[in-house]
Formats: structure tokens, C-alpha cells, sequence
């Protein structure tokens, strides 16, 4: 495998397997944090709203088809050593061992996995979920909605493997996250 290098770091691939609720800027950050690597971005609704185009949301086609696209894409990152940024939001419709699997195959090809919870308070995230940019990509836009799922965001937040480095984005800002996620993963 050829190297990845970033910051004059060489070694293998590197999955950030950056998560969160709705609107706590996975995305933002995400996109702040490739623009410091030059890692590859692959945000969840590059998938979902493909598969959603197709099948309705938390069918059992467009549940297996999502995870087979995201497991695939990771796995042939992974075999071409190309760095990825993957952007995950934890809900129901998502098998729970899914990111241990997804971590099982990104090491089994010789890379790193590297978990990054974001995080933001609920005011801040009612403020943020009505955004407008936030239909660009099909995403979740009604506060009432929110409000439903709240318990269950919280519950599969709570499931996920643990966090290299937590950043609550209502305090810190997407470059300043991008560097506190650069200055946690080091050269692991």
C-alpha cells in the first residue's frame, strides 16, 4: 500500500469516522477537516439520498442497499489507502454493530479507524435544524420531528464506540474543531 501523509505524517490509511446528531456539523466540520488533510469527504447523504431516491427511508431495501454502499466504499478506500472522512449520524434505522463492522474491515485492510463524536445542546441544534442549507442534502429540517426523535438520537448516540476526541460545535467553531481533530489523531 502507498502512504497517506498529511502534516508530514506517513503510515496507513485513516478512516474519522466523525459522528453526531442532526445538525451538530458534521458536515462543516467535516469539510473544514478536508480542506487540512485533503482527505477524501464522504458524507452519509451522498448514500442516503441516493438510496432514498429509489427505495422509501428505513425500508429494508434502502437499509441493506445504504450500508452496502458505505461498506463498500469504505473497504475499496481502504484497499487503495486513500484517507476518508465518513460523516455519520447514529439512528435506529442503522444496524447498532455497524460501526464496529465498518472498523473490522477498514483494519483488516491495514487501516485506522478513528472515531470523533460532535455534540451540541438542544437549543443549538433547534436553532440549526431549520436552516435552509440543510434540504440541500435531504436532510432533517422539522424541529417537531427532532423533538420525536430525540430520545432515540440520544439512545444510539449513547451505543456508539467510544471517541478518540468529543467537540461540542455550539462552543467551538468548524476550524477549530478541524485542528483540535488534527491535534487528537496525531500521528497514531
Amino acid at each position: 500500500m502507498e502512504s497517506t501523509a498529511f502534516m508530514g505524517y506517513v503510515g496507513p490509511m485513516k478512516l474519522i469516522f466523525l459522528y453526531g446528531q442532526a445538525a451538530a456539523g458534521k458536515l462543516t466540520v467535516a469539510r473544514a477537516l478536508a480542506a487540512r488533510t485533503g482527505y477524501a469527504l464522504f458524507h452519509n447523504h451522498l448514500v442516503v439520498d441516493a438510496v432514498g431516491a429509489v427505495f422509501p427511508f428505513g425500508s429494508p431495501d434502502f437499509v441493506r442497499l445504504r450500508e452496502r454502499f458505505w461498506l463498500d466504499i469504505m473497504t475499496a478506500a481502504a484497499r487503495a489507502d486513500r484517507s476518508l472522512i465518513f460523516t455519520f449520524a447514529p439512528e435506529s434505522s442503522v444496524a447498532p454493530d455497524f460501526p464496529e463492522r465498518a472498523a473490522r474491515l477498514i483494519r483488516a485492510e491495514g487501516g485506522e479507524v478513528l472515531f470523533v463524536a460532535l455534540t451540541v445542546d438542544a437549543t443549538e441544534q433547534e436553532r440549526r435544524i431549520a436552516n435552509a442549507d440543510r434540504s440541500a442534502f435531504g436532510k432533517l429540517t422539522s424541529i417537531d420531528l427532532l423533538r420525536t426523535l430525540h430520545a432515540d438520537f440520544c439512545r444510539c448516540m449513547a451505543a456508539m464506540p467510544p471517541p478518540l476526541v468529543s467537540i461540542d460545535t455550539g462552543l467551538t467553531g468548524p476550524d477549530e474543531a478541524a485542528a483540535h481533530i488534527l491535534s487528537a489523531i496525531g500521528d497514531q
